[in-house]
């Protein structure tokens, strides 16, 4: 039997270009949600979890629109966070971000993300199907978790507005990554919140 997460990555907020970390959605946040609602209409979810924030909170508003079925849960575990702190392994490229991270946000994002961990990568006794509306970070290190990567990794992980990523939890295998970043649901118009600009 396998659990399946279906990762998203909350639709684009207002100001998102300026650095904010979270607001209500774009016009084109709001287009995005409706993009992958209506991809993820023949799945058969049993549950549906999202950040408390405001930007996951009304992504999940707008895919329990369009479908009536779901009824979307906050989490607490779910929220943005940083999931991991310096590590002497870590290239330096990368610790230059912790210049303004307190060690508080480090343990507190640790603390999440291993309880996050222990909630949904569990096998289930039957095909279970658990949608995840969050942020990139909180993807990030799923998807680090999948590998058994170095803490590090989650920084080399990024993921667009409502992209769709799929891991799949067996009792008797590790997880599996199915897809990661998928966009097909959205034209390149649509396709925002990664670092380089996507052509195709």
């Amino acid at each position: 039997m396998s659990h399946y997460l279906y990762l998203v990555r909350h639709g684009e907020h207002q100001d998102a270009e300026h650095g904010l970390r979270d607001g209500k959605l774009s016009e084109r946040g709001k287009r995005q949600s409706m993009l992958i609602a209506d991809r993820l209409g023949g799945v058969p979810f049993d549950g549906v979890y999202h950040s408390p924030l405001e930007a996951p909170s009304e992504t999940a508003s707008f895919l329990a629109q369009r479908l009536p079925a779901i009824q979307p849960e906050p989490s607490t575990l779910l929220f943005d966070c940083i999931p991991s702190g310096p590590t002497p392994d870590m290239p330096t490229a990368y610790k230059k971000f912790y210049g303004g991270i307190t060690e508080e946000e480090i343990i507190a994002g640790q603390a999440q993300m291993g309880d996050a961990v222990a909630e949904w990568f569990t096998p289930a006794m039957q095909d279970r199907h658990d949608l995840i509306i969050t942020h990139n970070a909180v993807i990030g290190w799923f998807v680090r978790e999948v590998f058994q990567a170095p803490e590090w990794r989650w920084m080399g992980t990024n993921v667009a507005h409502t992209a769709l990523t799929v891991i799949r939890i067996r009792s008797a295998k590790p997880a599996e990554l199915v897809t990661l970043n998928d966009t097909a649901h959205l034209p390149v118009e649509l396709r925002t919140g990664l670092p380089v600009e996507q052509p195709l």
